[in-house]
């Protein structure tokens, strides 16, 4: 069967919806105040835990969730209508493009948001519970964070480890567990008189919470006691070690991404093979200004060129503002031509920049003809337009 023809209503809500412009006003508009509405809905149903506060503000909690459950309904069948826009799926029918986000992880959570809307006020007593399920809106955040979507990639990519540090705690508390029972069951049956019962002392003692409400008291108990309270401090600082690692892997493979993006579309690079693209990110450098700051100024000798990682800066020209966005790189012709300025580029917002030396950029050109030969080519072609 012929596959249903894109549709550009479709695709530019879907590009709304998944954030693929991040210097869209719109998309930043739809994304603020999708978060916000989940930070009022946990807020709210802390609240409505204390009866006072809940007595007292009931009206505008049930605002609250009449708007959120009406928001996050048209939201959900938004992102189903736009489903087969993704890229993943593209090649799918749209129906089964839909069933298909449908059981992702990230789509069950959206639909578990939005059932206490339904459930809330039926007039079936167990189905209360569900209001419980309102929380679930806090893991929407997850799709609107990128610093939460890296730490449950780097969840996922350590899985293996993880399980295999469960196991090694489940054996360490079966462990402790058993040779407590038999150290002091004698003395505290109640506490250790079975292995069940003494994994509930190794489980508390082995992640160091330490209750005190069991404790041994023989002489050889409190020895063991000790050691097992050590091999808790390990079997902790294991798990955290890996997901620490596997998150700063993450962030860096992602910034890593970011910027070869970013150099491979600026036209200088754009030609350039894998190879010299990557030679080209070995020299550049981060650097983050306030809004304000001015950046270039006009006159000055040609230092560096840049590429806008994050945020904004203008460009002072005569009668006129230029304002540029994440993806965006200016002063690459005066650094080739050896030019002073001839405009200021100052910070609009906070951002961050990418920066590439004109010195390294000068011996990258020596040191690789053919991507001297490329640069020249484009700049042949670039002669007629206004140098920074």
């Amino acid at each position: 069967m012929p596959r249903e023809s894109s549709h550009p209503v479709r695709h530019r809500l879907y590009e709304i919806l998944e954030r693929s412009s991040v210097g869209d006003p719109l998309i930043h508009a739809v994304h603020a105040v999708l978060v916000g509405l989940i930070v009022v809905n946990v807020t709210a149903v802390v609240l409505e835990s204390e009866p006072t506060i809940q007595e007292s503000y009931r009206g505008l909690f049930l605002a609250i969730e009449i708007v959120s459950g009406a928001v996050f309904t048209v939201e959900y069948a938004a992102r189903l209508w736009c489903a087969p826009e993704h890229a993943p799926w593209r090649h799918l029918k749209p129906w089964r493009a839909r069933v298909t986000w449908a059981l992702h992880p990230q789509s069950i959570v959206d639909l578990l948001a939005i059932l206490p809307f339904y459930l809330a006020y039926w007039d079936v007593g167990g189905l209360r519970t569900l209001l419980l399920l309102r929380l679930f809106r806090f893991f929407k955040l997850a799709r609107y964070s990128p610093g939460l979507t890296s730490l449950a990639g780097a969840i996922a990519s350590e899985r293996r480890a993880l399980v295999a540090c469960g196991i090694i705690l489940l054996g360490t508390i079966l462990l402790a567990a058993s040779v407590m029972n038999l150290v002091e069951r004698e003395a505290q049956p109640d506490a250790f008189g079975t292995i069940p019962r003494a994994m509930y002392w190794a489980v508390v003692t082995l992640t160091t919470v330490g209750y005190g409400d069991v404790v041994p008291v023989t002489p050889l108990g409190r020895v063991i006691a000790g050691i097992t309270a050590v091999a808790g401090l390990v079997m902790l600082a294991l798990p955290v070690g890996i997901i620490a690692s596997a998150f700063s892997r993450e962030i860096h493979r992602r910034d890593f991404i970011i910027t070869w993006s970013m150099a491979a579309r600026v036209p200088l690079f754009s030609g350039l093979s894998t190879g010299e693209i990557g030679r080209v990110m070995q020299y550049l450098r981060s650097q983050t200004c306030a809004p304000g700051d001015i950046i270039v100024r006009k006159g000055e000798k040609a230092h560096s060129m840049y590429l806008l990682a994050s945020g904004e800066v203008e460009i002072m020209l005569p009668g006129d503002v230029v304002r540029l966005g994440p993806g965006d790189f200016f002063g690459e012709m005066a650094v080739l031509k050896r030019r002073r300025r001839s405009a200021t580029v100052r910070a609009a917002t906070p951002c961050r920049l990418l920066v590439l030396d004109a010195e390294d950029f000068h011996l990258l050109l020596e040191t690789n003809p053919s991507m001297r030969r490329h640069v020249e080519e484009v700049v042949r072609t670039r002669e007629d337009r206004r140098s920074v």
